[in-house]
């Protein structure tokens, strides 16, 4: 969904109980929303991931000065695991990345962890937080034991085609 401000962390109210409703009338399974210039937010609403704000995955703004402070240069591709039955998060990856010169490059390990940084901020007032791997991987912290998972499906990066792939319990 394209809605919100370009610049700044403010959720508003109204973004935020429409995409609740958006869950609540299982219309959805993950809200994706993609305005602003620089990552968001990250909510798990009735199991549902809500990303309130993903920036852009890549674009032409390389120079424009006055929103040094947002680093839109700074991208995550997002990898959520969700419960084959009823679309249930059950994890959530996001690989940290930098764009150069239109080009889109691992983010430094520097760069990763003000990313967590900020995700942590927004998201305690969404009650979500993510750790930092020694892989360079951010992971959201959740609470969900393996007898609780049921059949999977992942979306995952391979050869360059983001897939769908199929896993068991």
């Amino acid at each position: 969904m394209h809605w919100g401000s370009n610049w700044g962390y403010e959720i508003p109210q109204e973004q935020m109980d429409f995409a609740h409703q958006l869950v609540e009338f299982d219309h959805v399974d993950i809200v994706f929303e993609h305005s602003s210039h620089h990552p968001k937010g990250i909510e798990v609403y009735r199991g549902k991931l809500i990303l309130y704000g993903c920036g852009y995955f890549l674009d032409d703004y390389e120079g424009i000065t006055g929103y040094e402070a947002f680093r839109d240069d700074l991208v995550l591709m997002y990898f959520p695991t969700m419960r084959t039955a009823d679309g249930t998060l059950i994890s959530l990856e996001m690989v940290p990345l930098q764009i150069r010169n239109m080009c889109l490059h691992r983010a430094s390990r520097a760069d990763a962890e003000w990313l967590a940084s900020i995700l942590n901020r927004e998201g305690k007032t969404l009650q979500t937080s993510v750790k930092l791997g020694l892989d360079g991987v951010l992971t959201r912290i959740a609470q969900i034991s393996r007898l609780e998972r049921g059949p999977t499906y992942r979306f995952r990066y391979y050869h360059q085609h983001l897939r769908r792939i199929d896993a068991g319990s």
